[in-house]
């Protein structure tokens, strides 16, 4: 029995009713149907954009609140020659949203310029210092793009100085907000447009489009790039812009793509959204991390291939550094967390419902990428903050769980933050290093109060059922119609009940990663899962699962065949490790595989000081290790792992044990099947005969009742049991009788069948039953499982 990592939520019968009238009205498959209603979408129109939607949906830029008044600002001041900022962000979605400024500005033909503030030395967002920059290099019209929504002091500040303030966000908005001559932003809460789902580089996308009077659909790689980066759902106008500029990079991208894609690796004629997110967006944000943006912005507006295959180098370089950055502070943090820990169970305490860690010398570029970690390792809100040692200042980024909602923590807690904004599930804040301990009690509060049980469980959303049989290339083929993938719109969680593992095995370094085979019937898959090569060690053969994973092509050598990437699984039944026969000692290598589990170990006889050894060797670090004998009265084993050293004396002694065992996971067979306590196969009909013969020559005194089964056993190597059954069948059809402590054998005995003999009866349909404890190991485990409910049917 393997338990699920996860909580899985299956589809509702709501969900399948839905999935078959879209299924019928568009004439799609039922698997992408389904999918549809699991994202939201079980209307005829909202089904057809999301699977074919194209330019022509994508909404009009002034149903945004502020954007007439915005494009007018900018006009009056480009095509009058004033000067004009742009001020960005350093993150990929700032740096997209810059450049994309950057190219509007440029066909406009206005004198512009832009600036994006140094994270380690400015920080997040409009500052006074660059603001005065601004104002004396005679710049008229500041444009912040991804930034500003939260500005309020440093927007007045800056109309103080005569300058004309358009923001441009898509960040959460605050209480007060920001008094800019315009501001566009489609969370705003007087904001009538019918999407706010955008990222700072899909606001700077619409802000074009007014000011084009058409969809800039050739700068569609930048919102493509910047929406993916920062997470935002691929649903709606997000999805349209995602999947054009995947189209644009595929059919011909321009020098800075080309040359981002050369140092990441990727083939730009099948570019995915998911190699945006894990190949190109990490070298784009490397830049501000370590470095400044600039490098970033250079690479996405350069014309010229050389400059921008440098620029794209640069960037390969700093994000290898910032790789070796994130794991010495990783390791740092979490040292830090286990000695907390350790201190909060020393005192009698809980561990910390929020995770939050600050220190010196912490890089505060790449602490959002350490707070990521962290959740995903402890699965529990985390913020971690870098600390200015000389002013005590802190910044911090935060990331969190479903159900703990950031921004709203930390509107919370703003009396002890100078600075904070952000999202349900990243946030960023600045605050003096002496209100950390308050700031953390006040966190933890809210998680207690916010959270219940099954906000602790990670969960895992299945979009579908699929029988092994419908995982083929032809279904990968259908589920394409949903890409791309990503937030908002996840790459298909299929399950797949019932499935046998055919074959299991480790690879790549260490054994980390997990191989499997699956089958079911003549179907078969292959299976990988990273990071959980220890399962292998967990499963057995034959083992019947519920695997949860997505659907992906292999391609090798020219082949293309289906896979499965595992992400978890469960076996519901008692798994049986057979090592019957293995040899003396095989006991010993099972101790890694079972350490930490309880393990009771059954013997046949009292328990022994040799015994009690191989129990040992058996459980490990195991805690709560009992050794039992077959013989011994129990009523429940409170163990994980049942051992059994010895066979067992009959199959029904071994279900009452199986049953005694409410938490049993495990079994593992240890016994030799051919050894003198494992059951024999019935006597045969001469075998009786020739017994019967024996006896008849036999000596009366050598026929004492006492020791004669044990007498015929040394003479016929038959066990002493059997022995005693036959001559307990002979007794009863008076061939024998038995007189004053022996055995007698009748002069004229009647002609009876042995079969007639309820002892012979009796002992042969337990002699079959028995036989199930030396049968083949698909039997004895399907036995095993069904005494102890093993249902494999998914829930």
């Amino acid at each position: 029995m393997i338990q699920a990592k996860t909580r899985w939520v299956m589809p509702t019968e709501r969900e399948d009713r839905l999935a078959r009238e879209l299924a019928e009205q568009l004439e799609l498959p039922p698997l992408v149907a389904g999918l549809l209603v699991k994202r939201g979408i079980s209307d005829l129109g909202s089904a057809r954009t999301f699977l074919y939607g194209d330019a022509a949906d994508l909404h009009d830029p002034y149903r945004m609140a502020g954007m007439r008044e915005a494009v007018r600002l900018i006009r009056e001041a480009g095509e009058g020659g004033a000067k004009l900022r742009i001020y960005g962000d350093y993150d990929a979605d700032g740096v997209s949203s810059t450049s994309l400024m950057i190219r509007l500005f440029s066909a406009l033909g206005y004198d512009y310029d832009y600036y994006i503030p140094d994270r380690k030395l400015e920080g997040y967002g409009l500052n006074r210092q660059a603001i005065d920059h601004a104002a004396s290099a005679g710049v008229k019209l500041l444009v912040t793009v991804d930034t500003g929504i939260s500005a309020v002091g440093e927007v007045a500040y800056a109309r103080s100085l005569g300058m004309t303030v358009v923001v441009t966000d898509h960040h959460e908005p605050p209480e007060q907000l920001p008094e800019a001559d315009a501001t566009i932003n489609p969370k705003l809460p007087d904001c009538a447009y019918p999407f706010d789902g955008l990222a700072g580089v899909g606001v700077a996308f619409k802000l074009a489009s007014a000011l084009l009077e058409r969809p800039p659909l050739e700068w569609a790689e930048l919102a493509a790039l910047g929406t993916v980066a920062d997470l935002m759902p691929l649903q709606d106008e997000n999805r349209i812009l995602v999947r054009e500029g995947l189209r644009r990079m595929a059919q011909g991208a321009g020098v800075g793509f080309r040359a981002l894609a050369e140092v990441s690796g990727i083939d730009l004629r099948h570019v995915t959204s998911t190699q945006i997110a894990f190949g190109m967006a990490p070298r784009i944000n490397a830049s501000g991390r370590l470095a400044h943006a600039d490098v970033a912005v250079r690479l996405l507006t350069t014309g010229d291939a050389d400059e921008a295959l440098a620029a794209a180098y640069q960037l390969d370089g700093l994000n290898k550094e910032r790789q070796q950055l994130v794991e010495r502070m990783v390791d740092e943090a979490e040292a830090m967390w286990s000695e907390r820990c350790r201190e909060r169970e020393a005192a009698g305490l809980p561990e910390p419902s929020v995770i939050v860690l600050a220190a010196e010398g912490w890089n505060v570029g790449v602490i959002g990428i350490v707070a990521s970690k962290l959740l995903d390792r402890h699965y529990r809100p985390t913020i971690i903050l870098g600390i200015d040692a000389d002013s005590g200042m802190c910044k911090g980024s935060a990331r969190s769980i479903e159900g703990y909602d950031l921004h709203a923590a930390l509107t919370e807690c703003n009396e002890l933050l100078d600075h904070y904004g952000g999202h349900q599930a990243a946030a960023g804040m600045s605050m003096h290093r002496d209100r950390l301990p308050a700031f953390e009690a006040a966190l933890c509060e809210l998680a207690d109060r916010w959270l219940t049980a099954e906000n602790w469980i990670r969960r895992t959303v299945v979009d579908a059922r699929c029988s092994l049989a419908e995982a083929t290339l032809e279904t990968i083929g259908k589920l394409a119609l949903l890409e791309p993938f990503g937030q908002g719109n996840p790459s298909p969680k299929l399950l797949l009940p019932d499935v046998e593992i055919s074959e299991r095995r480790t690879m790549g370094k260490e054994g980390k990663h997990l191989k499997l085979g699956l089958r079911s019937g003549r179907a078969t898959l292959e299976a990988v899962c990273f990071g959980q090569g220890a399962l292998a060690e967990q499963l057995t053969d034959e083992a019947l699962a519920d695997v949860i994973g997505e659907l992906a092509v292999n391609e090798w050598n020219g082949s293309r065949r289906p896979q499965l990437m595992l992400s978890d699984m469960r076996v519901k039944h008692v798994q049986l490790f057979d090592r019957r026969g293995a040899g003396e000692g095989s006991e010993h290598q099972l101790r890694d595989r079972f350490a930490g589990k309880r393990i009771a170990t059954a013997i046949a006889g009292a328990a022994s000081e040799g015994l009690a050894e191989v129990a040992a060797a058996l459980a490990g670090t195991a805690s709560a290790e009992r050794l039992l004998a077959y013989d011994e009265a129990v009523e429940s084993i409170d163990a994980q792992v049942l051992a059994l050293v010895h066979a067992p004396p009959s199959a029904q002694r071994l279900e009452q044990l199986l049953q005694a065992c409410p938490a049993l996971e495990w079994v593992v067979a240890l016994y030799d099947r051919k050894g003198p306590q494992a059951p024999a196969p019935f006597p045969e009909r001469t075998q009786f005969v020739e017994l019967y013969q024996r006896l008849r020559r036999m000596d009366e005194r050598e026929r004492e009742s006492a020791d004669l089964p044990d007498r015929l056993a040394r003479l016929t190597g038959r066990a002493a049991a059997t022995c005693r059954m036959m001559v307990d069948v002979f007794l009863e059809l008076e061939f024998l009788y038995e007189e004053e402590g022996r055995i007698h054998v009748h002069a004229a005995p009647g002609k009876r069948e042995l079969t007639s003999s309820s002892v012979y009866q009796e002992a042969q349909r337990q002699a079959e039953e028995d036989m199930i404890l030396v049968a083949p190991t698909s039997q004895l485990a399907a036995w095993i499982a069904e005494r102890c409910g093993g249902a494999t049917t998914p829930e």
